[in-house]
């Protein structure tokens, strides 16, 4: 139970801080997001290197101890890296209920990989829950005029991630450490390439050419794309550590938290279009996760 209820508020922070996400990333929507990628990408590998071989002060290798773990990494920082660039060009183009949507679909896409490949139970309740889902996302498919692409690519991205990172049985800061190394090489040549040209957002904002009237955000646009690598390897070392203890299903209910905190930015902050397939679709998967959720609660009152 102690190791649970740790998996639990690990997961619960994790979703916190992702479900503020939008706010970050809005603060530097200036800046083209596949550079934004890139900062996050290096300067993730950064922070996790020196958190795991400073901190930890043990070596990579005496916890991923074959080459074949290495490839397996290498696919799963490759899942990973795809769902965060996406993630910065859906929230920096007006996307944050198509974002928020996706992360609502992704606890039951969880719960049925469970089933598929952990032989986690699929009872009445979640089969239910998931067919719920599906009308949803059919409905707003026909309504719409179009299918919501980017929502089903963040959550199949993320759940698939969640499930190889769960057979893979790694140490969570050292798998992370891996992925994100993985990751640095090509986003360094990148930036390098961007910045000879002239077209890096590390160079365009000079101090020494600063105006603060013209560009009031040129400090904070570097502060933020330096820290985004601590904003994002933190709630993942949490993740992480939270699929270590908890199962994929537990993992699934505690997203809710994340994708509500992006509806609620997108409609109060932003001020997002909300549709009438919008709802539709919004309230099926609400039913069907408040379906999960009561079976989910009766399950764990049960144990």
């Amino acid at each position: 139970m102690g190791e649970n209820r740790r998996g639990l508020i690990y997961g619960f922070l994790c979703y916190c801080i992702w479900g503020l996400f939008p706010l970050y990333w809005k603060l530097i929507e200036h800046v083209d997001s596949i550079e934004i990628l890139a900062n996050r990408m290096v300067w993730s590998g950064v922070f996790m290197a020196i958190f795991f071989m400073g901190i930890r002060q043990v070596r990579l290798r005496s916890h991923v101890k074959q080459p074949i773990q290495y490839l397996k990494l290498l696919g799963t920082g490759s899942m990973m890296t795809f769902n965060w660039g996406l993630y910065i060009w859906a929230i920096n183009h007006g996307y944050i209920l198509e974002s928020s949507l996706g992360y609502y679909i992704n606890p039951l896409l969880n719960v049925l990989l469970g089933f598929l490949f952990l032989h986690e139970r699929l009872n009445r309740a979640q089969t239910v829950a998931l067919l719920l889902a599906l009308a949803g996302v059919l409905y707003f498919t026909i309504d719409y005029g179009r299918f919501p692409i980017i929502s089903i690519a963040l959550a199949t991205s993320f759940a698939f991630y969640g499930l190889f990172k769960k057979k893979m049985k790694l140490n969570a800061t050292a798998a992370l450490t891996v992925e994100t190394l993985w990751m640095v090489p090509p986003a360094l040549i990148f930036i390098i390439l961007l910045t000879v040209n002239g077209n890096s957002a590390l160079v365009n904002y000079q101090p020494w050419h600063y105006n603060a009237l013209v560009e009031p955000n040129m400090y904070l646009t570097w502060l933020l794309l330096f820290l985004a690598g601590a904003v994002t390897a933190i709630p993942l070392l949490l993740y992480g550590k939270a699929a270590e203890r908890i199962s994929l299903s537990a993992l699934g209910f505690l997203q809710y938290v994340s994708p509500t905190g992006q509806f609620l930015i997108g409609i109060l902050v932003y001020h997002e279009t909300m549709t009438t397939a919008h709802l539709v679709c919004f309230g099926c998967i609400w039913a069907g996760l408040t379906i999960f959720t009561i079976d989910m609660v009766k399950g764990l009152r049960k144990r």
